[in-house]
């Protein structure tokens, strides 16, 4: 895993010097990306600069350096991730003539690019990277992103320089970034947590998708091709929905078995010391099953644990290590540490984002990198095996929402709102709005706005997709943001299938997966070194758990009814059966004690009204309403806490 910056003028007019500088200044700001070394490549005449930090992985020696140039000499290519499939790929070229100065893959993804050409390469490649390519002869750049949208990429016209980077700050080390804040993006954040692809906090900058590719040529950008895919989340699952696997299930168990037994196997090929997150769920635990199954020695295990009990799997993770004979490291980690990691936050993951388990996410990859440099994890399997106990609720409200006609279920969220206000106005009443000495959330968990916004659903996927919302309007709090569509809010977007499962899991795995979960390992991990990789997300994996009827993935007794019995083979099932607890923490309950003060500085109504980027009257409302105990606004709060915090440690 590494990280890569770069730019490229237009009309070239800085020295050598000049640009291996600048581009070396981007590279910097990356070196927890890629601890172990970086590189520089230049050519003045074209205006292209690439650069390259390495965490070294595979092919330790000065042979595994980038930026790398193709045998030919007419690519060059700085690349992040891990091709697993490269030995199968370099004996398909070596059989065609190719020789290898060493046996990375890196040099194998470039020779590849050298007999089928960019676009067919990528369709041959299985695994988790971001490039950028040179291609000195058509002298144009490529950029491109995997699949499941594991590795970031951020690019953007800056004047006439183009920019990229594996992180936002690495563009903004360079003197012609132009950093406009982008309301609309902003409103995507508080709604959402995140903000999706191709969108960035910047309105310059994008990001490009998952299974996208960009080419951009040196003459502007009015001459720059928009980004085009290669590969299509959609078309599989479509393609999956007409050609199903027809066998029974213990056959399809037996398909699992074997398909992820070669992703595991496939993702232990390192020169470095390697081991795997282990929560005590079903995901980790059969990564960890087959992983040991596979190894002579004992696999290293990490996991970390929690006070409170409804946060804390730790017990039933070190039950699962004890019985496949790993060697387990635990961590209980107090509230005092969560809190230490909160003011570093808006650095590691350099742009807003708002998932509160991105702080336990961030102390178990510190904890694994004390012993490990790669470490697997079970990403991956609630998005391709049914694994939310949402879908079950979202089914259920669906059927019932059916049979309301739609100017009922409007009036009912007219209602709704409207006794939401004069509930708040009757509480003020009785109560006032500091909080009480004790005083316990008295509606935890319910918000009749929420149930408002629900209302208009059209049916199970549409109340999946506004599951992930958090305020139905933007410019409730963000007054100058516009709508736009994404993954969640526009149908036309959505696969056509008669199943509202596989509609609800299509939803999560284009969006929830690559903008929360991925984003959040991916900026958690690489800021202390650490390459996690994920079997789960394996191509040929995620072909086959599409093509399963969802009646394998989702049953009476919910969801990975496929995956768990894959496990049993290995654990006992009372090790693993039990309900889903999630990777979460109590920042709600936070802002009402040792967080009050840090969260009352960032959300002073003068603070806001200063920078006007967010309605300081609805801001207020909020935070008055959770901490006098009337409503559980923890997620929300989390949101506009987190972009107050990014903003202010990057001196927007």
């Amino acid at each position: 895993m590494c990280g890569i910056a770069g730019f490229l003028e237009t009309t070239p007019t800085r020295e050598e010097r000049g640009l291996r500088e600048l581009v070396g200044r981007m590279t910097e700001t990356l070196h927890h990306r890629g601890p172990d070394g970086s590189g520089l490549w230049v050519d003045q005449r074209a205006g292209i600069a690439l650069g390259h930090r390495r965490l070294s992985i595979i092919d330790l020696t000065p042979a595994g350096a980038q930026p790398m140039a193709s045998a030919c000499g007419r690519f060059v290519i700085t690349y992040n991730g891990e091709v697993y499939n490269f030995l199968e790929l370099r004996q398909d070229l070596e059989s065609r003539g190719y020789r290898f100065r060493g046996h990375s893959d890196t040099e194998v993804l470039l020779e590849a690019i050298v007999e089928w050409g960019i676009e067919s390469a990528l369709q041959r490649l299985n695994g988790m990277y971001a490039f950028a390519l040179w291609d000195r002869e058509s002298r144009t750049l490529t950029l491109a992103r995997d699949r499941a949208g594991k590795k970031p990429l951020y690019y953007g016209w800056c004047g006439r320089t183009f920019l990229f980077g594996s992180e936002l700050k690495a563009l903004r080390a360079h003197p012609d970034f132009q950093g406009d804040l982008d309301s609309d993006a902003l409103g995507l954040f508080i709604q959402y947590s995140w903000i999706p692809a191709p969108f960035s906090i910047f309105r310059q900058i994008r990001k490009l998708e998952a299974g996208s590719f960009l080419t951009i040529a040196p003459s502007g950008p009015g001459a720059s091709a928009s980004p085009g895919l290669y590969w299509s989340a959609r078309n599989v699952i479509e393609r999956a929905a007409r050609e199903p696997f027809t066998g029974s299930f213990e056959e399809a168990t037996e398909a699992l078995h074997s398909l992820l037994t070669q992703a595991v196997r496939r993702r232990m090929i390192a020169d470095v010391d390697l081991g795997a997150m282990l929560s005590g769920g079903v995901d980790s635990s059969t990564v960890v099953a087959l992983m040991q199954s596979t190894s002579r020695a004992r696999v290293k295990t990490f996991s970390i644990g929690f006070q409170e009990p409804k946060f804390n799997e730790a017990e039933h993770a070190k039950a699962i290590a004890c019985h496949l004979g790993t060697e387990h490291t635990e961590l209980y980690v107090t509230p005092k540490d969560s809190l230490d990691v909160i003011p570093d936050l808006p650095t590691i993951y350099d742009e807003p984002f708002a998932d509160a388990s991105q702080i336990p996410t961030y102390l178990i990859s510190k904890l694994a990198r004390r012993m490990v440099t790669v470490a697997l994890s079970g990403d991956g399997g609630d998005e391709l095996f049914a694994g939310y106990k949402r879908y079950r609720s979202c089914l259920r409200d669906g059927k019932v929402l059916r049979w309301i006609p739609g100017l009922v279920k409007q009036s009912v969220a007219g209602l709704i709102e409207a006794a939401d206000r004069a509930g708040w106005a009757v509480f003020t009443l009785l109560n006032g709005t500091e909080p009480a000495q004790g005083l316990e959330l008295r509606s935890p968990g319910t918000n009749l706005k929420r149930i408002a916004l629900r209302m208009g659903a059209s049916g199970p996927v549409d109340l999946l997709a506004r599951h992930h919302v958090r305020c139905r309007d933007a410019t409730e709090f963000v007054p100058t943001a516009n709508p736009v569509a994404t993954v969640l809010t526009d149908q036309s977007r959505w696969p056509i299938l008669s199943d509202p499962v596989l509609g609800m899991m299509y939803l999560n795995f284009a969006d929830y997966l690559p903008e929360d979960v991925l984003a959040k390992v991916d900026r958690a991990s690489m800021a202390v070194g650490l390459e996690v990789r994920c079997p789960l997300l394996d191509r040929d994996l995620i072909d086959f758990a599409w093509s399963l009827p969802a009646g394998m993935r989702f049953g009476p007794d919910g969801g990975k009814q496929i995956l768990r019995s894959l496990l049993s083979r290995y654990v006992p099932r009372e090790l693993t059966e039990r309900p889903k607890m999630g990777f979460g923490v109590p920042v709600g309950d936070w802002m009402r004690g040792p967080l009050r003060e840090w969260a009352e500085e960032l959300l002073d109504e003068n603070l806001l009204a200063k920078h006007g980027l967010l309605r300081h009257d609805r801001v207020r409302l909020m935070w008055l309403q959770h901490m006098a105990g009337y409503r559980d606004h923890g997620s929300l709060l989390w949101n506009l806490l987190m972009f107050q915090s990014w903003f202010r440690t990057h001196g927007c």
